[in-house]
């Protein structure tokens, strides 16, 4: 993991975002930085879903900025998505009906890219991929998602619903993609699991950033951070 100060691929400047006139996010700043897994926590409602999707340019911002390698953008997510951003969302986003080999070359990725990241799907290549299951789909999600040479990474709930071992093997491969120089953020359930593949730890709570911090010390600190922050509901 890396511990140096390391490029600002995307930034969030002041952003505040929501719906229908109504903001969920506040005032918002953070980098997301090259070499560097950033993990983002907060109680159900906290707005970090609404993070996500402003950063990837679904959400209008109703004020701030973002920046993609240090240029403001205004730009929808698949123009965000030319200049290397990916975003898995927390449904899994895979088109049932065609093969996952098929599923791989829709977003321009070889299927041997994919293998060499996650073996499993090898034998799976021509089964549809609504015959996979919800751990493969994850894998042939995040597989096309990394195999496309990102520069940004955001990944929203990877481990719903998934068995701790596919857990382990999904945020190892974006542990990896970080140590190729992937900017990542993920916000993730399993907080404990997460903070040991991450670097450092935003906290968020009713639309708020209230706590940044080294995920080392997050880890230390997970006890209090969870009684304060996380194991709670908050409105938006």
């Amino acid at each position: 993991m890396t511990t140096s100060t390391a490029t600002a691929v995307m930034s969030a400047r002041n952003v505040s975002a929501g719906y229908v006139g109504q903001p969920v996010i506040h005032d918002l700043s953070f980098d997301i930085r090259a070499g560097e897994v950033t993990c983002l926590l907060g109680p159900n409602g906290a707005g970090k879903t609404s993070t996500m999707l402003a950063l990837a340019g679904e959400l209008p911002l109703m004020g701030g900025e973002i920046l993609m390698h240090g240029e403001v953008t205004t730009a929808k997510l698949h123009h965000r998505a030319r200049k290397g951003l990916s975003y898995v969302t927390e449904e899994r986003s895979v088109f049932k009906g065609m093969s996952t080999r098929d599923n791989l070359r829709c977003a321009g990725v070889e299927p041997e890219a994919a293998i060499e990241l996650f073996p499993e799907l090898k034998s799976r290549i021509d089964i549809k991929a609504g015959l996979l299951s919800g751990g493969e789909q994850q894998m042939l999600t995040l597989a096309r998602a990394l195999s496309r040479g990102s520069s940004v990474l955001l990944a929203d709930e990877l481990s719903l619903g998934l068995a701790p071992l596919i857990v382990e093997r999904l945020l190892q491969a974006v542990r990896d993609a970080a140590d190729r120089g992937t900017a990542v953020l993920i916000v993730e359930q399993h907080a404990r699991k997460a903070l040991r593949y991450a670097d450092r730890v935003l906290v968020m709570r009713r639309g708020d950033l209230v706590m940044q911090l080294p995920a080392d010390e997050a880890l230390r600190r997970l006890s209090e951070i969870e009684d304060a922050y996380l194991n709670q509901s908050a409105v938006g």
